[in-house]
C-alpha cells in the first residue's frame, strides 16, 4: 500500500475478529512508531502492550461512559497504551522553552500516526481512544512519575470493510497564504 492510499483510507475501527496481533506485528508497529521525528530527538513515547483480559476490563472503565470505543476495546486483541515522558519536548535545559507545555503531545502524536498508518498498512484496524482517566489508568500500569498515559489503541483484524470517511474540509476553508486574511486557495 502506497502512502497516500494510506492516508485516504485509514478509518477507525470499532469492530475486530478474533485473530490475535501477533507480538511480531506489535514489534513492526512499534518499529514505525519509533521512526517518527520528536523535538530535539526526544522520544519522549513509551509504550504499555495489555493483552491481558483482566487488565483490559480494569482499562476500559477508565473510558467515559459514553466512550464508543468501551465495546471494541474489550473485543480488540491488545490495546496498546501510549505514554509520554513529560518534561523533555518542547523544554531547554529543563524549562520550557515554549508557551506550549505539552509539547510532548504533539510527539507522541506522530510516533501514533506512524503506528496507525502501519496497522492500516498490514491489514490490522485502530481506534485512537483520548476519552479516559489518565490518573486511574497510569494506577492500573504502574506509570512512574514524570510520565503520563496520552491514548490508547484497541488493535485487531477489521471485522468490517472500512467506508468512505466523513467529509473533509475544503483546502479554502484552512489554508492561507502569508497572512489569515488571504485564502491560499479561492
Amino acid at each position: 500500500m502506497e502512502l497516500n492510499e494510506a492516508i485516504l483510507t485509514r478509518r477507525t475501527i470499532r469492530k475486530f475478529t478474533e485473530k490475535k496481533v501477533t507480538d511480531e506485528d506489535i514489534r513492526e508497529l512499534l518499529e514505525a512508531a519509533r521512526w517518527a521525528p520528536s523535538w530535539a530527538n526526544t522520544q519522549v513515547w513509551e509504550f504499555v502492550i495489555v493483552r491481558d483480559p483482566s487488565l483490559k476490563e480494569k482499562l476500559v472503565e477508565t473510558y467515559s461512559e459514553t466512550n464508543p470505543a468501551r465495546k471494541c476495546s474489550l473485543a480488540a486483541s491488545v490495546l496498546i497504551v501510549a505514554c509520554a515522558k513529560k518534561g523533555v519536548a518542547g523544554c531547554k535545559e529543563g524549562k520550557e522553552a515554549t508557551p506550549l507545555s505539552n509539547w510532548y503531545m504533539f510527539d507522541l502524536g506522530l510516533a501514533t500516526q506512524n503506528f496507525c498508518l502501519k496497522a492500516h498498512q498490514m491489514g490490522l484496524g485502530t481506534v485512537i481512544v483520548g476519552l479516559f482517566d489518565q490518573n486511574k489508568c497510569a494506577e492500573l500500569l504502574k506509570v512512574p512519575e514524570g510520565y503520563t498515559p496520552v491514548v490508547i489503541l484497541p488493535l485487531g483484524e477489521p471485522a468490517v470493510t472500512t467506508k468512505q470517511g466523513p467529509p473533509r474540509k475544503e483546502l479554502k476553508e484552512f489554508a492561507y497564504r502569508e497572512t489569515f486574511d488571504n485564502k491560499f486557495i479561492s
